[in-house]
């Protein structure tokens, strides 16, 4: 009787311990950070098609996102789809382009710490070339980090607050660029 005994006190510590695990996966997935996987190139060469990142979902319940920050979001055109883009502009900032350059409150954008130098950046259907718009309360103006290939504000407007999902900030996948999200 006794093996049977510890058979069972073996098999109920098992059960607690996945319970426990469950648990703790539950609450950090639901309060804390969410996966979110990349799709696409619109943030090459910072982030690449298939990679896997944490996005830290409780961070804007003390804070606004700031300039330079990689956020992800619900999709303008369709909620049920989430993207990822690098914040340009906040509330109250005036943005415009001209000569495949980002002007932010009447100076050129430095974006060397996340672009190539050699990067253009091309007006779009809502920010036109020189057209220059102010953001907005509540919202933000977000940009790819590929240019070229990047379905973003320049084409659908702005990213209101409340479709933001949270701010990007660990890559676990794959595991040669596991590293903290530096945002310049």
């Amino acid at each position: 009787m006794s093996i049977l005994r510890k058979i069972y006190t073996f098999l109920i510590d098992i059960v607690e311990t996945l319970l426990l695990a469950a648990a703790v996966f539950l609450v950090i997935y639901v309060f804390l950070f969410r996966p979110f996987q990349v799709n696409g190139d619109s943030m090459y060469p910072n982030f690449t098609d298939k990679e896997y990142i944490l996005t830290n979902i409780i961070v804007l319940n003390f804070k606004t996102p700031q300039k330079g920050e990689v956020i992800v979001f619900k999709a303008p055109q369709d909620p049920e789809k989430d993207f990822i883009k690098r914040v340009i502009a906040t509330p109250g900032d005036k943005i415009y382009i001209k000569d495949g350059s980002v002007f932010l409150n009447g100076g050129e954008l430095n974006e060397n710490k996340y672009l190539n130098s050699q990067v253009k950046t091309y007006a779009g259907s809502f920010l036109k070339e020189g057209q220059e718009v102010t953001v907005p309360k509540e919202n933000y103006l977000v940009m790819g980090d590929n240019r070229a290939y990047s379905s973003d504000s320049r084409e659908w407007g702005f990213v209101p607050k409340k479709s933001i999902i949270g701010e990007s900030f660990f890559v676990y996948w794959p595991p040669g660029k596991m590293g903290i999200v530096r945002s310049p």
